[in-house]
């Protein structure tokens, strides 16, 4: 995507690949040309800190073995305050241990663990959740939403202006099938209490209907013609409808700990679709076929986009289109993100081509993600078998409570309500995030709400454990802030553990420049075990004074990039549990 971000201008990667270079050029001169070497951390600890592997791919081009590139390189290293020891393994790997002295240096260096501004201000559109209205929230929203969501925040922290937009599912035919359930499905009562709940049931008894009884079909198509051209009483229940649901979805959302810049439906783009059709016509990109007008995709390798369908209607690609030209001239973005599931792959490559088609520059990207499926098949509202978000949500409370109240009895009730809400909504937001987004999900109950293993629980707990930590150490030793402690890092443990603390940033640029929450949850799990085999095999708070304050200030570190990751992934980090 872009420049490999272990390698900005400050990271260890990049000083040691600097000296490296350096020794390279004193070694061989006018022979090293415009060749670049390349530190990256060790894949085994046993063999380093880290490697340099590019005298393999330099022996053709030196005509030397690369054993003796290595070789040559290593002895013309500046000894002159050395970062690290390297030495040669194999063919020609050179490896290299950092010193605890270099290290210290850079952890103690602010801008060391600070995340770059990558963004410099540019805007970023973000279109992800985008329920449809009149359905409730169930499992299979859950993803766009949280990875959407999380996406947000990685850009925002890396400095671009983020527009999280809400492209809101309140337009087409389901809304004929809908105004015709309302009218004869629901009781008066029903609807002067009407709820989300009962616009679903309505819509499901209608929909059944359209597949046994062709006149109730048509029927339907009508009062979607009459919605389309403004008839006030389908307009007055249509606009009701919407109403409603975005009550609804405002509650889940704010459980989600969710905000969006923008909550726009289709419908505001309605205006907007002869124009984009049009257009087409007139640049010579669209044509009439079979009663319909397309735009031709042969030579990408795709079907037709059809941009209006014979009836007259337009299709979601029309709406497609106008939404991202209305985006461009409003915002002039960076890029537009698209978060979706992985079935509406070719829509989204369909337009974005017919987009370029028309000159829009701005870079489009979908980033897709599997299906989530229950353990008897796909979700479907039309079937009726899904279960609620906010069913869900309630359940992770109500077991993490469970939990809460068996391991602290003595907490107050209202504080018991709290954490639990941030351990249990905290366990189904990592279980989603911490899976590759492009990996299918067979929801269950265990896997969602395990409060153990790789999880968000055991993340949380690791960041409490530490923060408990931190108070003794402020009970027992007033006045210190072991922030302010110089670090040793002597024993391996806490070398490892300083290193991870640095890759913090890349961490971080890698997961928003590979659209992958994932990447930075892996971090996460990565560094809470290097802390508890740190914490474990050495004494902290028992140890001698100098040892004792460096290793609290390893764990304020810890802490800090407990708190701030999961931050970015939407997850609260309660300094108690």
């Amino acid at each position: 995507m872009t420049t490999d971000p272990s390698l900005a201008a400050d990271s260890c990667e990049a000083q040691l690949s600097a000296w490296l270079q350096a020794a390279f050029q004193t070694a061989f001169g006018d022979a090293a040309g415009d060749a670049r070497l390349q530190v990256v951390p060790s894949t085994d600890p046993a063999f380093g800190d880290f490697q340099c592997n590019d005298a393999m791919s330099l022996a053709k081009r030196l005509r030397l073995a690369p054993r003796v590139i290595a070789q040559r390189i290593v002895d013309a290293l500046d000894a002159g305050q050395a970062p690290a020891t390297a030495t040669i393994a194999g063919p020609g790997f050179i490896n290299l241990t950092v010193s605890p002295g270099w290290l210290a240096a850079r952890l103690a260096d602010p801008s060391a663990a600070g995340l770059p501004d990558l963004g410099g201000g540019r805007t970023v559109v973000l279109d992800y959740s985008s329920p449809n209205v009149a359905k409730p929230m169930h499992i299979g929203h859950i993803r766009s939403t949280i990875i959407g969501n999380s996406l947000d925040r990685l850009h925002r922290a890396l400095g671009y202006r983020v527009i999280a937009d809400n492209h809101l599912g309140d337009w087409g035919t389901q809304f004929g099938i809908l105004i015709m359930g309302y009218r004869t499905f629901l009781s008066d009562a029903e609807r002067d209490g009407l709820t989300v709940e009962l616009l679903e049931q309505a819509y499901v008894k209608s929909y059944n209907r359209t597949k046994e009884d062709g006149a109730w079909l048509d029927t339907c198509r009508a009062e979607l013609v009459k919605l389309q051209q403004g008839d006030p009483d389908n307009r007055a229940i249509w606009r009701r409808f919407i109403e409603i649901s975005l009550r609804e979805f405002e509650r889940i959302y704010s459980r989600l700990d969710v905000r969006f810049d923008l909550v726009r439906g289709e419908s505001y783009y309605n205006d907007m679709l002869p124009g984009v059709v049009a257009d087409l016509e007139a640049r010579g990109l669209a044509k009439e076929s079979e009663g319909a007008t397309v735009v031709p995709l042969e030579e990408e390798g795709m079907p037709v986009c059809i941009v209006r369908k014979t009836d007259g209607g337009f299709n979601y690609a029309t709406t497609d289109i106008a939404t991202v030209r209305s985006r461009v001239a409003e915002f002039d973005p960076a890029r537009i993100v698209y978060v979706t599931d992985e079935r509406q792959q070719l829509h989204f490559r369909q337009f974005f081509a017919v987009c370029r088609k028309l000159g829009i520059a701005t870079p489009l990207e979908h980033v897709w993600f599997g299906l989530m499926r229950l353990p008897e098949g796909a979700i479907s509202t039309r079937e009726g078998n899904v279960i609620r978000l906010d069913a869900l949500l309630d359940e992770a409370e109500r077991r993490a409570l469970a939990i809460i109240g068996e391991s602290s009895p003595e907490m107050d009730a209202a504080q018991q309500r709290a954490l639990a809400r941030d351990i249990g909504i905290g366990a189904v937001k990592y279980a989603d995030l911490s899976h590759d987004p492009q990996n299918l999900i067979v929801f269950t109950w265990e896997r969602a709400l395990a409060l153990d293993g790789n999880s968000g629980p055991y993340l949380q707990y690791a960041h409490a454990r530490i923060r408990s930590l931190l108070d003794k150490y402020r009970e027992a030793f007033p006045g210190r802030d072991p922030a302010d402690a110089p670090l040793l890092l002597e024993e391996a443990a806490e070398k490892q553990l300083a290193l991870h603390i640095l890759r913090y940033p890349a961490a971080v640029v890698r997961a928003a420049e590979n659209f992958k929450p994932s990447m930075l949850a892996d971090y996460l799990f990565a560094l809470a075990q290097l802390y508890s085999s740190f914490y474990q095999r050495y004494p902290i708070l028992k140890a001698p004074e100098a040892v004792r304050d460096s290793r609290a200030h390893l764990c304020v570190r810890v802490a800090q990039l407990l708190r701030d990751g999961l931050g970015l992934l939407g997850i609260a980090t309660p300094d108690r549990i």
